[in-house]
């Protein structure tokens, strides 16, 4: 599930209780409404025609009251002004000697591929050379082509699988491309719109996962075959490498073209967070890698590296919970279990990613949500020194790229803050190469406002870190308008990220933004993540509301000031907030939502997350969903905070339903519960800068209402 900014917004928290307000999760009294009592299904008819009729006049109405007037027009202008610079560092990849981006500007809404070289990258403006303009595509082509991805075959990365999407939508087209006279193949390896994936093995040859027909996809809505595709032959053709059952969620595949190790894996997913992974010999035999199933492998020249989700205990020892181990492979394939280390967690420290150059493995982790790098280098009888990459920037989000595994120790970070516009370094490893390339331009004046780092205390006595980006020396009396941002999920750590719109719109106007680092997430590896999946779920809503009464404690802010926004995961985060706390605030932002626990594994690709929330369909299991299920835990009488619900027709992951039918829901009781969804921009919400830039105007506009 995607979060649509890993940025800024905040919180406020616990007030008076008012006259009707629910006591919220914590009462374990709380009438829950029948799950089949829905009087709204008729709004799960995505493209229906009375459906998109009621969505019409939900958007209508929500604009007509917080997308009118000057201000707000400025405001759009301002932050669409930011978002198409050409001074924004560009997100690259590099493919032989030149590096690629997708750029967005006014005149190229849907994108333009483009590449450049390092000297273009270092000059004061970059020139770029065009190699695909989506806009003409589209134009030419009458549709509505969104950039996905673009895998290119090494070494000499001529050839590439291009997927576009169409409107924003998960769902994927490939069709192959020439880098060299910059035109798609008509007769090569295309492939109509579906969910799947594809992998270069050589020139003639792709691994492809997608629709095969009937029979073909798993009930999570994922193709269920691996197939092996030849040159001028018929999709049709293909040979099956590899099938799992209707159950289980899906296939990957991919080639590892190390030279000298090249290897074709392929994995059976058999739940969101179990798998099984095998390696296919020349013959077509399958050898499955003996790992617990709830390990993630990833296999790179001779190396096997092993991510633990849970403790294991093999070959004599036993490793912890998100460790990561390396093993040889062929050795560990015929058996042995001579494994080494390269990484232990800690109470405080965890491993985020982790990323291969040529020669040299490199670990990404944050402790106490700080981040750092280090590099480790395999050596013979089993030593990887490590050094870290130095002269980064401290408390920064570093996201760390790296540009040709298989040919360069070239790498590339992005660093960026609250208050710090992402910044661009490159550097070679094992060189004293590292150079500043890129500093992106300052959206806002920061120079007036500071990050603090505190702890709340949660129900059950867990310290929940948490960011405050508030003016320096802000006086606390209460009255701030606060926005908490939070997510607990899918063990996706939220970091520090730099954000234009928050700080225009937010913290210029005197706004106070808080990032909730709560359970659920990655920022303490799988054992904070695990702390509330499933049953345990309620325990992320009681951090958010931990963080809340602690900073109405510390009396920067009060319950009338405090806002909660959440997207995706996030958004059944929010909207747990809002009919469990209603007390604690002022307004809720809910986006791209799952509400509805009882039904979203019949939504969109709602039963891919089983792992992660549950099954409702089990009696047994839907006992603890209905708990957190917004949906259905709405009271008529109860006074709930004004809400805006954000979502895309065109969310084939999620899905709009749920949104929708909270909102009809919420208007039935007679709440002050606003809709926008729009047509386009699939889970993320939006498919160009015009669209971004409306939809944080819109989101601040409505904040700023209810919280000022």
């Amino acid at each position: 599930m995607l979060v649509r900014r890993l940025a800024l917004t905040a919180v406020l928290l616990f007030v008076p209780l008012l006259a009707h307000a629910s006591t919220g999760i914590e009462s374990e009294s709380t009438e829950i409404r029948p799950a089949t009592d829905d009087e709204n299904l008729w709004l799960e008819d995505i493209g229906g025609k009375a459906s998109l009729d009621w969505v019409k006049a939900r958007n209508a109405e929500t604009t007509a009251h917080y997308a009118t007037g000057a201000a707000f027009d400025t405001l759009v202008a301002d932050l669409r002004g930011v978002l198409d610079s050409n001074a924004n560092v560009p997100r690259l990849m590099k493919l032989g000697d030149r590096y690629y981006n997708l750029g967005k500007d006014k005149d190229h809404p849907h994108g333009v591929w483009r590449r450049t070289t390092l000297a273009g990258l270092r000059a004061p403006v970059t020139t770029w050379e065009t190699v695909i303009d989506l806009d003409a595509l589209s134009a030419s082509e009458h549709d509505n082509w969104l950039w996905r991805d673009a895998q290119c075959l090494p070494p000499t990365y001529q050839r590439c699988l291009i997927a576009l999407s169409r409107a924003g939508a998960y769902a994927q087209v490939v069709r192959e491309f020439d880098l060299t006279t910059r035109t798609f193949v008509s007769n090569g390896f295309n492939l109509p719109e579906a969910k799947g994936t594809v992998s270069w093995i050589d020139a003639d040859h792709i691994l492809v996962a997608t629709d095969f027909g009937p029979g073909s996809i798993s009930q999570s809505g994922y193709p269920r075959m691996v197939k092996l595709w030849t040159r001028g032959t018929p999709l049709s053709a293909a040979s099956t490498v590899l099938e799992s059952a209707e159950k289980d969620l899906g296939v990957d595949a991919r080639h590892d073209a190390s030279p000298g190790f090249e290897r074709d894996i392929v994995t059976k997913n058999l739940s969101f967070y179990e798998s099984e992974t095998y390696l296919r010999a020349k013959d077509g035999s399958l050898a499955r890698v003996d790992v617990p199933r709830d390990a993630s492998v990833d296999l790179k020249r001779e190396w096997l590296l092993i991510q633990l989700r849970s403790e294991w205990p093999v070959g004599g020892h036993s490793y912890p919970a998100g460790s990561l181990l390396a093993a040889h492979v062929d050795d560990y394939m015929a058996g042995k279990r001579e494994i080494v280390t390269l990484f232990t967690p800690d109470a405080h420290t965890s491993l985020t990613t982790f990323a291969w150059t040529r020669n040299h493995l490199l670990l990404t982790t944050i402790h106490d949500v700080a981040t750092s790098i280090v590099a480790l280098t395999p050596r013979a009888k089993g030593t990887w020194p490590a050094a870290p990459l130095t002269g980064l920037p401290a408390l920064a989000s570093l996201r760390l790229v790296t540009v040709d595994a298989y040919a360069s120790d070239e790498y590339l970070v992005y660093a960026q803050g609250f208050l710090q516009a992402s910044t661009l370094y490159r550097g070679t490893i094992g060189k004293d190469d590292r150079e500043l390339l890129r500093q992106g331009p300052a959206a806002f004046d920061a120079s007036g406002f500071e990050v603090t780092q505190h702890f709340a205390t949660s129900k059950d006595g867990t310290r929940v870190p948490y960011f405050e980006v508030a003016a320096k020396g802000l006086r606390v009396d209460g009255s701030h308008p606060t926005l908490i941002w939070a997510y607990g999920g899918f063990e996706l750590a939220v970091q520090p990220n730099y954000s234009p719109a928050l700080g225009k719109a937010w913290l210029e106007r005197g706004g106070v933004y808080v990032i909730a680092n709560v359970r659920g997430g990655g920022e303490y590896g799988p054992l904070w993540h695990e702390a509330a999946m499933k049953a345990n779920r309620p325990r992320s809503y009681e951090d958010v509301a931990a963080v809340a009464r602690d900073l109405i404690a510390r009396r920067v802010t009060s319950p009338a000031h405090l806002g909660v926004e959440g997207e995706s995961n996030g958004g059944l985060l929010a909207g747990n907030m809002l009919v469990g706390y209603p007390e604690l605030f002022g307004a809720v932002i809910v986006g791209a939502p799952l509400l509805d626990m009882h039904r979203y594994t019949h939504l969109a690709a709602g039963s891919s997350w089983i792992g992660e929330f549950g099954d409702p369909d089990k009696p047994e299991e839907w006992a603890y969903l209905r708990t957190f299920s917004p949906y259905q835990n709405l009271h008529a009488g109860t006074r709930y905070p004004p809400a805006l619900f954000m979502t895309a027709t065109t969310d084939d992951t999620v899905g709009p339903a749920h949104a929708r039918k909270m909102v009809a829901r919420m208007r039935a009781m007679g709440l002050d519960a606003h809709l926008y969804e729009n047509v386009e921009g699939g889970h993320g919400g939006s498919s160009n800068n015009a669209q971004v830039a409306y939809h944080e105007a819109l989101i601040y506009t409505f904040l700023w209402e209810h919280l000022k």
